[in-house]
């Protein structure tokens, strides 16, 4: 990028894009247990709720397959702006046509929405940082999704004053933060990269095969966040628990991943990566499957979620920084987009695997199943072992 298209250096245009982030993550955090919520009342399987709920993840799979070519024809302003207004109109839409079919189709947008601002604004944060607090930058980044996600769910009680409410409320926020976006922000581009192969299968196959276990986390991560999100609410409806309860309860599995994700950085500096990502993997995988034991038991639910999710909340971010650790400078554009491919590979499975489990009856079954890969993925850590020659 050249010195005149660099983003501009500020607080303002740093803290707008977090802005957007968080909504990014609250249409999300909402929008997955208030339709699952819908579509259970209306009599829908569990297995055609979480097919249902998958069309958002695979929308934003398919905006990754075209974003970088987007970002480079229009710049990043037009690139938020219209992720912006295509969540924001989806919105409004949902609750005009109380259809599955119809729905599917406005997941799919909302995903390719979501896919768009989010990739923008990551890569310009990354832009507008320096060596020195990029970390930080990108951590906060995070953490701010990771609010907006938890947030999401709290949305869910204002179903009582209308089932349009909680989607309108939701629209005007992405309202405001459009205007803002189009006011304050610079109409800029990437500078483009001359020469190489940016998709070259081989650098792919290489980022595989030297460092395949720091890209599983992230695949592990996307089934968790969307499997938790669509599945959790019908499990707590057919458990046993109240609408308050379950809008109470989803939150804390990001919550604990808020609480522990700075923790679990230090750490994995200190005693490194690996050993944490296995430690953590094993742990939460533990607390996932205690979870059916607790019954309707509000508090120990609560405890469990929120263990479960401090634990594994932070894998996406964990898992690429020990990518970023054993793998060449050159590898890691290819590493991150295998990292987001199986991070919407994994958002896709989760809420249908979980959707597959509670059709035959067992509703423990998706905390056993997400329990289970987490452990399996800790014991796998005995099987990986960097490469000598991975940074050369």
């Amino acid at each position: 990028m050249t010195e005149a298209a660099q983003p501009r250096q500020g607080r303002t245009h740093y803290f707008i894009l977090i802005a957007v982030v968080v909504a990014a993550g609250l249409s999300q955090g909402l929008l997955l247990p208030v339709l699952a919520i819908f579509l259970e009342r209306m009599g829908i399987s569990s297995s055609m709720n979480g097919l249902n709920a998958a069309a958002l993840y695979v929308g934003s799979f398919a905006m990754t397959l075209v974003a970088e070519r987007l970002l480079g024809l229009i710049g990043f302003k037009k690139l938020i702006a219209s992720g912006l207004v295509l969540v924001m109109l989806s919105l409004l839409a949902f609750p005009l046509i109380p259809s599955v079919a119809f729905w599917f189709v406005l997941r799919l947008l909302v995903g390719i929405g979501d896919s768009a601002l989010h990739y923008a604004a990551q890569l310009w944060v990354l832009m507008m940082s320096t060596s020195k607090n990029r970390g930080r930058s990108i951590s906060f980044y995070g953490m701010s999704y990771g609010l907006g996600f938890s947030i999401g769910p709290l949305g869910i009680p204002l179903l009582k004053y209308g089932e349009a409410v909680p989607f309108v409320v939701l629209a005007e926020l992405f309202l405001f933060i459009l205007i803002i976006v189009l006011v304050k922000l610079p109409n800029i581009k990437p500078e483009k990269v001359e020469g190489g192969d940016q998709t070259s299968s081989g650098r792919y196959m290489r980022s595989y095969r030297l460092a395949w276990y720091a890209l599983l986390p992230a695949f592990l991560y996307g089934y968790m966040e969307a499997g938790m999100n669509s599945n959790f609410p019908v499990y707590g409806l057919r458990s046993g628990f109240t609408l308050d309860e379950i809008s109470m309860l989803l939150p804390f599995v990001g919550i604990g991943g808020l609480l522990l994700q700075l923790p679990l950085g230090i750490w994995s500096d200190k005693f490194g990566r690996k050993r944490v990502l296995v430690i953590a993997g094993i742990s939460g995988g533990l607390c996932f499957a205690l979870i059916p034991l607790a019954g309707t038991n509000f508090w120990a639910t609560l405890i469990l979620l929120t263990a479960a999710g401090g634990l594994v909340g932070s894998f996406f971010s964990l898992g690429l920084a020990y990518a970023a650790d054993i793998l060449p400078k050159l590898l890691l554009p290819a590493a991150n987009v295998v990292a987001s491919f199986h991070f919407n590979v994994g958002s896709i499975a989760g809420p249908n695997a979980g959707g597959a489990l509670m059709e035959t009856g067992w509703n423990g079954g998706i905390f056993f199943l997400l329990g289970g890969l987490y452990i399996l993925f800790g014991c796998a850590g005995a099987l990986f072992k960097p490469a000598a020659d991975s940074k050369l």
